[in-house]
């Protein structure tokens, strides 16, 4: 299958919207792991078996591998999540944006390299840095549109031409690169009515919308502004607020200290009660 087919079976096959992001945090993580070789990768399985029935898909955040030279670690999750739960799938969180010959070579990276079904990408280069992504059919290519950031009002929110910046996005993508049908947006939580906006502009285009959890996005007013009429299309990621559910974050410490799967505990514990509260909303 494909990205879109495959998010769209997990969607109900796991009865959830939820995508959790893996961004992991060696400082944060409990007194077991600390310093011990190959953590990340220990950490971030130790997540993805507990949660992936609860999980649409997961999104590695790059930088949370590449500034500690784990790369590698990265692509052994990435095919530890394919061998494992295959009907999960896997969005890397890149949020690439370059000329043309240099984003052929992050979409080899991304796709060839580390095995992602999707990628995040930044659309503000034009059309010809987003071809080479959509040189891959069967892939997933995110594009940013309304971030949940503060700071993305500062360009987003401009008018050009009578609409907002990011409503051009959404319109360029919708009407013009989504040939292929593998495209999506990310619109941030934090911004309700321009999820609704975005929604009106795309149909059932899928969205992924970071910003609940430790960021405070709202999940009802999400949710309302950005399903689509069958209750789904939407990507509601939340990272921090279900990776560290078991961890004190000062001390990375175990919230049961003589318990080393607590922290796995923990993580399902929120997931489950993220998933349910998006749903009891759609």
């Amino acid at each position: 299958m494909n990205f879109i087919e495959s998010l769209t079976a997990a969607w109900a096959n796991n009865n959830s919207l939820l995508c959790i992001g893996l961004d992991p945090d060696p400082a944060r993580f409990p007194a077991h792991l600390q310093g011990k070789p190959g953590a990340i990768l220990e950490f971030c399985t130790g997540i993805v078996d507990a949660t992936a029935d609860l999980a649409c898909c997961f999104k590695p955040q790059i930088a949370y591998f590449a500034a500690h030279r784990a790369e590698d670690q990265l692509e052994a999750l990435i095919a530890h999540i394919h061998a494992r739960h295959p009907g999960v799938p896997v969005i890397l969180d890149a949020k690439r944006g370059d000329i043309g010959s240099t984003a052929g070579q992050y979409a080899i990276e991304a796709f060839e390299r580390f095995q992602a079904d999707a990628i995040t990408v930044n659309p503000y280069m034009g059309r010809d840095s987003i071809d080479p992504y959509l040189a891959y059919p069967g892939k997933g290519v995110i594009l940013l549109c309304r971030t949940s950031n503060p700071g993305g009002s500062d360009l987003q929110f401009l008018d050009v031409g009578g609409e907002k910046l990011y409503e051009r996005v959404a319109r360029l993508v919708a009407d013009q690169w989504n040939r292929d049908g593998q495209c999506a947006l990310v619109v941030g939580a934090t911004f309700p009515n321009e999820i609704a906006r975005v929604r009106a502009l795309v149909g059932d285009m899928p969205l992924l919308v970071p910003g609940i959890g430790a960021q405070g996005g709202d999940i009802e007013a999400t949710v309302q502004a950005g399903r689509t009429r069958n209750g789904s299309g939407l990507m509601i990621n939340s990272s921090r607020a279900i990776l560290y559910a078991g961890v004190d974050a000062k001390s990375g410490n175990d919230a049961a200290k003589n318990n080393p799967n607590a922290y796995v505990e923990a993580a399902r514990r929120v997931a489950l009660e993220t998933r349910d509260a998006i749903n009891r909303c759609r």
